[in-house]
């Protein structure tokens, strides 16, 4: 299954039952980044009018629209995050409850053929990186995407020579951050692989712990976790 298809599934069976509250935190991005630009556009009259020309008329005006601003920026930012953590339990609930349901009906070989300890792995590493993906990467997609937008604008209200080469700037740092982000792509599948094999390890010396005192094994399993960690990750080049 291609990532396309597991965010269409994704979608359509867990997070579109939500997606009036997603709206909502959407909304609420929209404030942020609001008032992030208008911060933004009020330190320049700020620093000109109350500090260089001493406007003395405009001495609680233009402090005031700034600390209204942070105020806004503050609570659209907790009520956005509080809203997709919400959502985000609520999709992670789904899938566990689904998943544990096809392991209760699945038939024995099946469960043979995967170690147990890669169905914990699966109910609890993997579907946390899941309900991650919709609380945070959702929710930082709208907000840097607006922010950016609107201080964007602001710029090349305020200067757009200095916004021009902004601009040019964004490709690079956009190229940097997707083969950072393919990097580390590949290091969080490792980690999830390497716990999977750890909670299967873990599970068989708890099984067996007592056999492990019969033969007095523990130097012995102490000796081969080190010379084998098993959440040990190679970091790509």
């Amino acid at each position: 299954m291609s990532n396309i298809q597991i965010f269409k599934r994704l979608y359509y069976d867990y997070t579109k039952k939500y997606l009036p509250k997603i709206l909502l935190s959407v909304f609420f991005t929209v404030l942020l980044a609001g008032s992030t630009s208008a911060v933004a556009y009020l330190l320049d009259p700020a620093i000109r009018l109350l500090f260089i020309e001493q406007k003395q008329s405009l001495i609680f005006v233009i402090p005031g629209a700034i600390v209204l601003a942070f105020t806004v920026k503050g609570a659209s930012l907790y009520l956005a995050r509080l809203i997709m953590i919400g959502v985000s339990e609520d999709v992670r609930r789904d899938i566990q409850v689904d998943m544990f349901s096809s392991l209760i009906n699945a038939d024995t070989r099946s469960i043979d053929n995967k170690h147990s300890g890669k169905f914990i792995t699966n109910l609890t590493n993997d579907v946390g990186m899941i309900t991650g993906l919709v609380s945070t990467v959702i929710l930082n997609l709208f907000k840097d995407s607006l922010t950016l937008i609107g201080l964007l604008s602001v710029m090349f209200y305020q200067n757009w020579k200095l916004s021009l080469i902004a601009i040019i700037m964004i490709p690079l740092a956009s190229y940097a951050a997707r083969t950072l982000g393919k990097r580390i792509g590949k290091v969080t599948t490792q980690q999830m692989n390497k716990a999977g094999t750890f909670n299967a390890y873990l599970i068989e010396i708890f099984k067996n712990h007592k056999l492990t005192k019969i033969f007095q094994k523990e130097t012995y399993e102490k000796k081969l976790f080190i010379a084998n960690p098993p959440l040990i990750i190679n970091f790509p080049e």
